[in-house]
């Protein structure tokens, strides 16, 4: 476990992006377990999606984009997406013999040797001439602080947890977020609850009609900006709105998407606003998103003043020979999917230019 293992390229997660950037890197010469080595802390192949919910069927999911090289083709829509998209990962490692190392939990990202970087992990450490960092947000649910929240005597829960709406049968649920899940959460929830209520900081924008090529650079660039300046990325999905299906649109002619704003405080039996109104509820439904999970490259001093990494394309702009995927901008999975063909493209470049130091 003291040994150190060298490679040219590591690969830090084994979702859309982690997979994509292997494929990349397997096409254009470098051989798994000698030249790279990926790098995945889950249990098994799927990524995020393996956690997600029973009831959050493949034909309810939003943009599915096929990984490089190997289209997902006759998936039934209903069945379970975790189920689906873990087959398809699993067939993708397989077929393209990316040797995915799991579970392995990287512990520490730190400056190295020569010039090299050190990845320290529960399975020994590796030296490495650059690395692509696919670490996803599935691991970072965020959880708001609202004042009285350490009060509440029913169940808190976030989505990362939340199994689906059968366990809600006869219960008062408040669901916080404005996000796809949270719409996702109340529809599947209202048939089973005593009743439901939605809570959001801002209003929902819900988007009519298809979602074109142009709005979706223009939506790419909003959150690209973010991430140039060194701020925390917002989601993609954020600034694209929500798709006004079918589902929503009888979920709002029902008032089941009868969005109320934010509530002020937590009390013990449920929530309150400044006006003196509250909602009695025996649990709260945190559908408030992620965030990027990077605690592992703290000790590369990354992060900007703003709070976040500033990042050129894919390229961390304090340190060149990191490379984040999956990150800001290229948190969809058709932005995995591009991010980690770039990301490959400029490694090479790196690796070509800078020889490892004596």
């Amino acid at each position: 476990m003291n040994e150190v293992r060298e490679v040219e390229v590591v690969v830090i997660g084994a979702g859309q992006a982690g997979l994509a950037a292997a494929y990349h890197l397997r096409r254009t010469g470098f051989e798994p377990d000698h030249d790279i080595v990926v790098l995945d802390h889950s249990p098994g192949p799927g990524g995020a999606w393996q956690f997600r919910w029973p009831s959050l069927t493949f034909g309810k999911v939003h943009g599915m984009h096929a990984l490089p090289g190997m289209e997902l083709t006759g998936a039934d829509p209903a069945r379970p997406s975790a189920e689906v998209v873990r087959e398809y990962f699993d067939r993708y490692e397989r077929v393209f013999d990316l040797r995915v190392r799991r579970p392995v939990d990287v512990r520490a990202v730190r400056e190295g040797a020569g010039g090299r970087l050190l990845v320290e992990t529960s399975e020994g450490n590796w030296s490495t001439r650059a690395l692509i960092n696919a670490t996803g947000t599935w691991d970072r649910p965020f959880w708001p602080r609202y004042p009285g929240r350490e009060t509440f005597r029913g169940r808190q829960l976030h989505t990362a947890q939340y199994a689906g709406p059968e366990e809600f049968a006869g219960q008062r649920v408040v669901v916080v977020g404005g996000g796809a899940s949270g719409t996702q959460h109340l529809l599947e929830l209202a048939p089973y609850a005593a009743a439901t209520t939605w809570v959001t900081r801002r209003p929902p924008v819900f988007r009519e009609g298809p979602f074109d090529q142009e709005a979706g650079r223009a939506a790419v660039a909003l959150v690209e900006e973010r991430v140039r300046q060194g701020l925390p990325p917002r989601s993609v999905v954020s600034v694209t709105g929500l798709p006004l299906n079918d589902a929503v649109r009888q979920g709002l002619a029902d008032g089941v998407l009868d969005r109320q704003p934010m509530f002020d405080r937590i009390v013990p039996d449920g929530v309150e606003w400044k006006d003196g109104r509250r909602v009695v509820a025996d649990v709260i439904l945190w559908a408030t998103g992620f965030r990027a999970a990077l605690e592992h490259l703290a000790p590369l001093r990354l992060r900007e003043a703003g709070g976040g990494i500033r990042v050129e394309g894919t390229r961390a702009v304090a340190d060149p020979r990191i490379h984040l995927v999956g990150y800001g901008p290229s948190a969809s999975t058709i932005g995995a999917n591009r991010a980690g063909r770039a990301a490959v493209r400029d490694i090479r470049r790196l690796l070509a230019e800078e020889p490892v130091a004596a």
